[in-house]
């Protein structure tokens, strides 16, 4: 992938300094070579996503990546929607679904560039940085680079939605999981409920999905959940059951509260690929919201 040169990658900063290197790394993620791939895929991780923080350059690299994943020929698109999560939502984890961006931004909107610059100049360019000159201002302007990459990677959920209809399941599951994090998406409810059953880490994710959308589901998320309490794989009937508990709770079929409490009984074990929690736990979560 050709990455556009508008970008002054030099003018910004990463973990490590100047940004001149991330678009050679973009490049990188598309190499024939799986060693290569890989050696960029760690680079690029660990300096605009480092130990979670964001970066000036963070932002700018959401765009580059959504194209990698919009590629059908990129090599293990799973793995740069990784990329793509981890920059965009950073450390959060599923346990704080459903997340109000502008609750959770609010102290990043004070933040003025004369108090970026003297963060970006304490850490990147004093040899011997005086922490304490910026500390009143430093988790604020931490925030602010957070809330740019997130602000970013919403003005994509449009291609997130498509990815839904990935042929890649691997795709379909971690998209599923990235989106709920932009909801109200429109489209995002019957867009879940339409996501095959063929695999069950992708169905088990779109479920969980619909699981923290607003309000009682409609016909298609009802169907598609009802059907999945039947399924033969233990995560899909599992999380079907999870979504009708947390969305009609005082409408839940006995078949659905049946799965649960099975699952808790057994400890239902493992997690579904691109959520936190695990599979017992979310367990855990939907019986207590039945008062169970």
């Amino acid at each position: 992938m050709s990455i556009p040169p508008s970008t002054d990658w030099a003018g910004l900063y990463h973990a490590y300094g100047r940004a001149a290197d991330v678009p050679g790394h973009l490049e990188a993620l598309s190499s024939s070579d799986p060693a290569v791939r890989r050696a960029a895929t760690s680079a690029l991780t660990s300096s605009v996503y480092h130990q979670g923080t964001r970066w000036p350059a963070s932002a700018h690299v959401v765009a580059p990546l959504v194209a990698l994943v919009d590629t059908p020929s990129t090599p293990d698109r799973d793995t740069v929607l990784h990329v793509l999560h981890a920059v965009a939502i950073g450390d959060l984890r599923d346990d704080e679904l459903p997340f109000n961006p502008t609750r959770a931004f609010a102290d990043a909107d004070r933040v003025r560039p004369a108090d970026e610059d003297a963060v970006l100049r304490v850490l990147c360019e004093e040899e011997d940085p005086d922490v304490d000159a910026v500390a009143d201002v430093a988790d604020a302007v931490v925030l602010h680079w957070a809330a740019e990459a997130y602000r970013a990677a919403e003005r994509h959920t449009a291609s997130f939605l498509r990815w839904l209809h990935d042929p890649d399941p691997a795709v379909v599951t971690l998209a599923a999981a990235l989106l709920v994090w932009f909801s109200p998406v429109p489209g995002l409810p019957g867009a879940l409920a339409a996501v095959s059953c063929d695999t069950a880490d992708a169905r088990a994710s779109a479920n969980l999905a619909l699981a923290h959308l607003p309000g009682h589901p409609g016909s298609d998320e009802l169907g598609a959940l009802t059907t999945g309490l039947a399924s033969p794989d233990e995560v899909v009937r599992v999380t079907a059951a999870i979504a009708l508990a947390r969305r009609q709770a005082t409408a839940l079929p006995d078949a659905a509260l049946t799965v649960l409490v099975q699952a808790d009984a057994v400890a239902v074990s493992g997690a579904v690929e691109g959520w936190d929690r695990s599979l017992r736990g979310h367990v855990a979560v939907a019986l207590r919201g039945l008062g169970l």
